[in-house]
């Protein structure tokens, strides 16, 4: 049997396609370079695009390290209508009528949302309570009382304001759920509000730029994906180490 030291380490940059669990991904990467020894940093939901970060052979050492930096997302909240899930994905709970609603009034739910606050995580979630996820609670038609968690937001940008669609680019913390973010600012805004685009477009360091597209990830050679890691060596001198 090979060891594992023998093995190449690193990290993968992944742009993870829509319609697909990052599990999937995983398995897609363990097929391709033949290792288990994989994991990723930081689950996107199906419905969400962009940067997953697979860990590969030693460098699940540091996942936990990567897992806890700052993320950058882009994405759109529809107004007017929330959903079980916070997401387009869910079943529509409550419509409203949107009312008229002005720039000024939009940054200001999302001024309430900047620096320290705390989050309720949503019902559909990985969060375990008692050993079970969330999400599968969930799916058995129960709610449970959930934490409130620590989060911030460094800042944000309202891209596009084309009513009930608001386009937004946000800068926060490890553990932020955008769903959460979207459904609460709905509720300020009086109308309700559901996430119906996320793509991830940052993790700490880490950006699109070196990411490979699972469709590329499924056809590509083990010599093709190896030559794409970045090494231990440069995620130390990345980070300062």
């Amino acid at each position: 049997m090979q060891n594992s030291n023998d093995l190449p380490s690193g990290v993968l940059l992944i742009d993870k396609a829509p319609g697909m669990t990052s599990h999937d991904v995983v398995a897609i990467a363990r097929r391709q370079l033949n290792m288990k020894k994989i994991g990723h940093c930081g689950t996107l939901d199906p419905m969400a695009t962009g940067l997953l970060m697979l860990v590969i052979n030693r460098a699940t050492k540091i996942q936990d390290l990567l897992m806890s930096e700052d993320k950058s997302y882009a994405g759109t909240l529809t107004l007017g209508a929330t959903t079980s899930t916070q997401d387009k994905e869910g079943e529509i709970q409550v419509e409203k009528d949107v009312p008229d609603l002005n720039a000024e009034q939009i940054c200001a739910a999302f001024d309430k949302y900047t620096g320290d606050f705390e989050q309720i995580p949503p019902m559909v979630s990985a969060i375990k309570k008692d050993g079970i996820p969330l999400y599968k609670l969930a799916r058995q038609g129960q709610v449970v009382e959930r934490k409130p968690r620590s989060v911030y937001v460094k800042n944000y940008d309202l891209t596009k304001i084309y009513v009930p669609n608001v386009d937004f680019v946000v800068n926060c913390s490890k553990g932020f759920y955008v769903r959460t973010y979207a459904h609460d600012i709905g509720q300020d805004l009086g109308c309700g509000a559901h996430l119906s685009s996320l793509r991830r477009t940052r993790s700490g360091k880490f950006n699109l730029e070196r990411a490979v597209p699972v469709a590329v990830l499924k056809e590509a050679s083990t010599e093709d994906l190896v030559n794409s890691f970045i090494s231990l060596a440069e995620i130390s001198l990345m980070r300062g180490a």
